[in-house]
């Protein structure tokens, strides 16, 4: 007796076609295209960069993972790690920045911590302390603060040394 399916047979049994059903057609699902940052390229390297337009006040943290240019009012706080921050003409901003670039051609107000480079521009006001490993003040620009320029990675090691309290430096006997 001949068994399809038993190996060494020869022929294989092919598959008989279901006749009477359509087969169920499938439309084609609109699909966004894909992001254009490639992923572990940080944003400020392919360009893209959320915007804070004039009658925008923000009040509180601004925190993220990509570039920001501020035309508005923010007072609080903006951490942008690894991006760069932009104070645009209209910009003031009252708060404390840590970017990785800063560049002020607005009114800031507050202590700024850029890992590589702060930039204030002629039509810029900066009033706070600065910390960064390259800062560039074009004439006509407003300064008051102090400056401390740090080497990249040297701003960890100081920073933890300074945070440490007094008590812990101090040996105890008993």
């Amino acid at each position: 007796m001949w068994k399809p399916n038993q190996p060494g047979t020869g022929n294989p049994a092919t598959p008989e076609p279901v006749r009477g059903v359509a087969a169920p057609t499938i439309e084609p699902t609109p699909t966004r295209p894909a992001s254009p940052t490639p992923a572990g390229i940080p944003a400020a390297a392919t360009g893209e960069q959320a915007t804070i337009g004039k009658s925008l006040v923000i009040k509180g943290e601004v925190s993220g993972s990509e570039s920001l240019f501020i035309d508005g009012k923010i007072e609080g706080a903006i951490n942008l790690p690894g991006n760069r921050v932009t104070v645009g003409r209209n910009g003031q901003v009252a708060a404390n920045i840590m970017a990785r670039e800063v560049v002020v051609l607005g009114k800031v107000r507050g202590n700024v911590h850029a890992s590589d480079r702060i930039d204030i521009r002629s039509e810029g006001s900066l009033t706070g302390d600065v910390i960064a490993a390259r800062i560039s003040i074009e004439d006509g620009a407003f300064f008051k603060g102090g400056i401390d320029i740090r080497k990249p990675g040297a701003n960890e090691a100081k920073g933890a040394a300074a945070a440490a309290p007094v008590a812990e430096q101090v040996p105890v006997t008993v």
